[in-house]
């Protein structure tokens, strides 16, 4: 049975404009036709649903999420992996998140879920998986549960092949430190020798597997893009010539600013405040957070200037408000709301692989859509006021007023 989404403000996320007044029509879970009125209507005995005026766009994506961390002491791995599925749902229910792509799981949690996801009748986004991320003995993040040490050129080689057996989609690279960590796991050091490196990344390129790079200091990044990482995440201090690598690469850039810029001195609004309450950050962590934020900011807006492939990844939790709270943050350091929609619909699908399938809202795309109360491209914000979330043609949340 098809459904016609009549009486729309449609966002389609290929024309920066609004087109009023529309309707799309969905059959076997694509979009058969986009149209002015009840022009696009199939004509048949399918469902009608007039939006009365609501803003249509695209599922939203978050292109670097992780399960909840630090693991309470005696969680079993069933509950973990129980716990991980549900947030998951709650992000495509009450998020719009229709696709994530994780950046390290415990288990290989994002695996199974993918498949539980893709086999259908239970609701949740579609997931692009990496299983554990890998980095170095002493690396980055050892207390989150979702890294994998590795040492030597053959060492990071078995993890990789491990990873490829256990069914990711994706390797997950740790170059550097990071902000959040003990005080020897600092965003400034590199951690991988260039043996360790150039072995890494050799095998992911005769595997044919994209190399999603955390990256957070000059060297890492442009190792990284000479070795032709699918992604570089973070970019906490860059250079110029960082971003010429960049904008002359095909490698995708993922800012992911929650990491430096959600801090009690930077929070300025209620949802910020409310979700740095839920979290509870150490005031350390939150210290190194304040210290790298200005230079973290400084090098997002160089990359936007310089038109760097760029998509939206938040790195926090609950998935659920982590994209909303991302994409709050890419408009108050210079993105427009229209760059926002793109990073975290079409460009994410895009970096994903699917951009052919999902990420805009045309003829013979996936029915990945998401309905609104307001504008989002008046403020970013109305992304908020969710009413539908329709996933391969099927609504799996309907909150539209009564």
């Amino acid at each position: 049975m098809s459904l016609t989404l009549a009486n729309a403000n449609l966002i389609d996320c290929v024309h920066r404009r609004v087109q009023t007044d529309a309707s799309v029509v969905i059959d076997g879970g694509r979009i058969v036709a986009v149209g002015a009125g009840r022009a696009a209507s199939a004509g048949g005995s399918g469902q009608v649903l007039d939006l009365q005026g609501a803003f249509l766009l695209p599922g939203l994506w978050d292109v670097h999420i992780h399960p909840d961390y630090p693991v309470p002491p005696g969680t079993t791995v069933a509950q973990e992996t129980a716990n991980f599925g549900r947030q998951l749902s709650l992000a495509l229910t009450e998020g719009g998140i229709t696709a994530v792509r994780c950046g390290g799981a415990a288990h290989f949690m994002d695996v199974a879920w993918q498949r539980v996801f893709d086999a259908g009748g239970v609701a949740g986004p579609r997931v692009f998986a990496s299983g554990y991320f890998l980095t170095t003995t002493g690396g980055h993040f050892l207390t989150s549960g979702q890294a994998r040490e590795c040492d030597g050129p053959y060492g990071f080689v078995q993890a990789i092949r491990e990873q490829i057996k256990h069914g990711v989609d994706h390797i997950k690279l740790n170059l550097t430190g990071g902000i959040m960590g003990p005080d020897w796991d600092r965003h400034w050091h590199s951690f991988l020798l260039e043996d360790e490196l150039a072995a890494a990344f050799a095998i992911c390129r005769q595997r044919e597997f994209p190399v999603m790079a955390h990256a957070a200091n000059p060297d890492a990044v442009k190792s990284a893009v000479r070795l032709g990482a699918h992604s570089v995440e973070h970019g906490y201090i860059m250079d110029e010539e960082c971003i010429a690598a960049l904008a002359g690469a095909p490698t995708w850039y993922v800012p992911t600013l929650a990491i430096s810029h959600l801090t009690e001195g930077q929070a300025q609004n209620d949802y910020e405040k409310r979700w740095l309450a839920e979290r509870n950050i150490a005031a350390a962590l939150q210290c190194r957070a304040d210290a790298a934020a200005g230079e973290h900011a400084h090098w997002f807006r160089r990359a936007l200037d310089a038109g760097v492939k760029m998509a939206l990844g938040s790195d926090i939790r609950p998935l659920r408000e982590a994209a909303l709270l991302e994409m709050g943050l890419w408009v108050r350091n210079g993105a427009t709301t229209w760059q926002t929609l793109l990073a975290a619909t079409h460009h994410a699908a895009t970096l994903c692989g699917v951009g052919d399938r999902l990420g805009t809202v045309e003829v013979g795309k996936l029915a990945d859509l998401i309905v609104v109360g307001a504008n989002p491209l008046d403020d970013i914000n109305n992304l908020r006021q969710l009413q539908l979330v329709i996933k391969a043609g099927r609504i799996v949340s309907d909150q539209r007023p009564t």
